[in-house]
């Protein structure tokens, strides 16, 4: 009889309950030690996963994610909508011989001003994973935002609630990008620019409509300066992907690209703070291996 080893990774938040239920699946050994696993099962949001992907790229463990954070936009690209839809993956997992277990490409952020330049040899630039979608700009601001907020709050609209007053108090700024190595030719003012390994962020909205979790592409959304009033009627339409039809609005995939703006700015990524600009992304194909419906 197979015996899984797995271990718990836990967001903030109270779980015992949440956990207690997944230590009655049968044929199950807990561990607390990531290194003796051959599986993890993370419970909280977008933050959460973000905060441990290293980890979890470097020890190539299956990852289940159990849905109980605030965002809660990489479960949902994967298919679990919910706790009961994480345990019955995680009993299929058990019993199956790891079958319902699949490979997905994961973004990463090379922070090229962390060392000054991208050719400085005195240090490697960092290098940070994504699950979900980066950002920069009005939805950087508005996750600075969200995040100060109670955590009911935040997983109950947060990210909406705290966006109009960004409309108003935002500034565009230039922005500079560059494709799979060939040089962006002007800085041009934009709203916001969002890098996508998967469809959604914020709670929903579709900012990558197109975004897939395994084609080894980044999807980028670029919207342009508009006026306050047409930002409110572009933004409900990212929650159902429509946002496209915009004029303003700039859409494509790349494997690589480099953005620059004229004043360094942060970057957020998966909710969190990651670092601030120049940065530039890429796909890591078939990085993280995590178990399905």
């Amino acid at each position: 009889m197979r015996v899984v080893r797995a271990t718990t990774i836990l967001g903030p938040g109270k779980f015992s309950g949440l956990v207690a239920k997944f230590k009655r699946v049968s044929d199950v050994e807990w561990t607390s030690s990531l290194e003796q696993a051959d599986a993890a099962l993370v419970l909280g949001g977008d933050g959460t996963v973000h905060r441990h992907l290293s980890a979890l790229v470097e020890r190539s463990l299956p990852v289940l994610v159990v849905p109980c954070g605030s965002g809660n936009d990489f479960a949902r690209a994967l298919g679990l909508k919910s706790v009961g839809d994480s345990l019955k993956a995680w009993r299929a997992f058990v019993s199956g011989g790891a079958k319902n277990s699949r490979a997905i490409d994961l973004g990463v952020i090379t922070d090229t001003a962390a060392t000054g330049t991208p050719a400085d040899e005195a240090s490697a630039p960092h290098e940070h994973h994504f699950c979900c979608v980066a950002g920069i700009g009005i939805d950087s601001e508005i996750a600075r935002r969200a995040n100060r907020l109670p955590k009911w709050l935040r997983s109950h609209g947060g990210y909406a609630l705290s966006t109009p007053a960004e409309f108003f108090r935002f500034a565009p700024f230039p922005l500079k990008i560059s494709y799979d190595g060939v040089d962006g030719e002007r800085f041009d003012p934009a709203i916001l620019a969002a890098v996508a390994n998967a469809p959604a962020y914020g709670g929903g909205m579709k900012i990558a409509p197109d975004a897939k979790l395994d084609d080894g592409k980044l999807d980028i959304c670029i919207v342009h300066a508009m006026n306050a009033f047409k930002m409110f009627c572009l933004f409900p339409t990212i929650y159902f992907g429509r946002h496209l039809g915009f004029d303003e609005v700039e859409y494509a995939q790349a494997e690589k690209l480099r953005i620059d703006t004229e004043h360094p700015l942060d970057v957020y990524a998966d909710g969190e703070y990651v670092c601030r600009t120049p940065v530039e992304f890429s796909v890591a194909h078939n990085a993280l291996r995590v178990i399905v419906p």
